[in-house]
């Protein structure tokens, strides 16, 4: 059993939280809420206190009937401060939903409700999850104070995209589902035990310092991705291709690298900036990608497989230029390429994490996509329909499915660093409960979490 501190600002995403916390004394965790005033407005005290069976604080100078402790916890003798004790008894502290105005008070320090007291006060990992009108959370205001939380290590859970509170209007700003914020929280404690059992800190516990990047929930893992599209030759000049830019890619690379890893991507033909942080390797053929990834695969943690791989290649490749002649061939005859996946994933050794991609065309795209999981056994698929033209190839925006054995996981139209920070966070989930088939991650880190 964990103890999770749940912070509840002022918005009407609040009611949310209610299913949050049933959620999570339901998988056998115990929770305490502290809100702000504004909160109240939306969801009133009683009803977290009747849902967690423990007091609810609202101010700091409000005396704690339990005294800092969680539900099934002994109460201690002394009269602690609030604010202080609660959070030092916290293994996570969630803030969800943190509307614009407690992010902007996080981002700066601020501490005049007990909320934001707590989170100043807090060593133990931090989740905000933002929820409010699409126009507030991107004003630049709003994507600065994110951004400072993120490089000071604080889990931020994107919203989602949809119908907002306001009637008839749609965009980004729906807070993350309860399920899914529950999933980070088990995750980053699963993360936890697994690094006090390693030696990450003496005591496992999650300093601020512990909390930056090299000390991410991915950190002491070699992440290997595959990014780009193949090229085929027909001749010294032409090939058999595809659309793909690599953005995706490139996407899980950085913010993979900004989680800890340590990561290297294999890159198909991608033109695009690279960041020093990453390690790139160079390939243009079917053929070289699979060499590369039968070097590099053996010593990675996870296999993130998101390049378009050519199915097909010319059997008789030219060496010069084919001329435009009479002598020029009137067909090319192709010949199937390697799997090179599923090659992987019947190599894959305990405790990998493979996840293929699947750009596929209209419908029957997950019905596709869960076959070819299985059949490959993958620990996870991500999907997406590249029937449209606003997302996929070549954009800065993508909308995906991330499939796994467990749970299908809709991730909604965002930019793809957000797609990859969503689809990392799945990773970190399935190495905590260890993978689709038992086969990968520390699944005795995930179970710690929940005794």
């Amino acid at each position: 059993m964990a103890r999770i501190l749940l912070g509840v600002s002022g918005g009407i995403a609040a009611y949310k939280a209610l299913e949050l916390v049933r959620l999570a004394t339901k998988a056998g965790h115990a929770v305490r809420v502290v809100q702000t005033p504004t909160s109240e407005r939306f969801v009133g005290v009683a009803s977290f206190e009747a849902v967690t069976g423990a007091p609810v604080l609202t101010s700091e100078f409000e005396r704690d009937p339990a005294r800092g402790a969680f539900p099934g916890d002994p109460e201690p003798e002394h009269e602690p401060i609030s604010h202080l004790a609660l959070v030092a008894n916290a293994d996570v502290y969630l803030i969800a939903p943190a509307s614009a105005n407690t992010l902007a008070k996080l981002a700066h320090g601020l501490a005049d409700n007990l909320l934001c007291s707590a989170a100043l006060a807090a060593r133990c990992p931090l989740v905000v999850a933002p929820a409010m009108n699409d126009a507030m959370y991107e004003h630049p205001a709003t994507r600065a104070n994110l951004a400072t939380l993120r490089e000071r290590g604080v889990r931020v859970v994107d919203p989602g995209v949809g119908s907002l509170a306001s009637k008839g209007e749609h965009g980004v700003g729906r807070l993350a589902e309860p399920a899914e914020l529950l999933a980070v929280c088990e995750a980053l404690l699963a993360e936890r035990a697994a690094d006090a059992a390693t030696g990450f800190s003496a005591d496992g516990a999650a300093t601020a310092a512990d909390r930056q990047p090299r000390r991410g929930d991915l950190a002491g893992l070699h992440v290997l991705v595959t990014a780009g599209g193949t090229r085929e030759p027909i001749d010294a000049v032409r090939y058999v291709g595809n659309r793909s830019s690599g953005r995706m890619g490139f996407a899980l690379a950085e913010r993979a690298a900004r989680r800890g890893a340590r990561v290297t991507v294999l890159a198909a033909n991608v033109a695009l900036p690279r960041d020093p942080a990453v390690e790139y390797v160079d390939v243009e053929t079917a053929a070289q990608l699979a060499d590369a990834c039968a070097a590099r695969f053996p010593a990675a943690d996870v296999l993130l497989m998101a390049a378009a791989v050519a199915d097909f290649r010319p059997v008789d490749p030219a060496d010069g230029k084919i001329k435009k002649d009479a002598d020029a061939p009137d067909t090319i005859k192709l010949e199937r390429t390697a799997d090179i996946l599923t090659g992987l994933a019947q190599q894959r050794r305990p405790g990998q994490t493979v996840v293929g991609f699947a750009a596929e065309h209209g419908e029957g795209a997950l019905d596709y996509a869960r076959d070819k999981r299985a059949r490959k056994r993958l620990d996870a698929i991500v999907v997406n329909d590249v029937s449209r033209a606003d997302v996929g190839f070549d954009t800065p925006e993508n909308e995906v499915t991330v499939v796994t054995a467990q749970r299908e996981l809709p991730l909604p139209f965002a930019p793809k660093g957000e797609i990859a920070d969503a689809i990392l966070d799945e990773v970190v989930r399935l190495r905590a409960r260890g993978g689709a088939d038992g086969a990968s991650g520390p699944a005795a880190a995930g179970r710690a979490a929940r005794v």
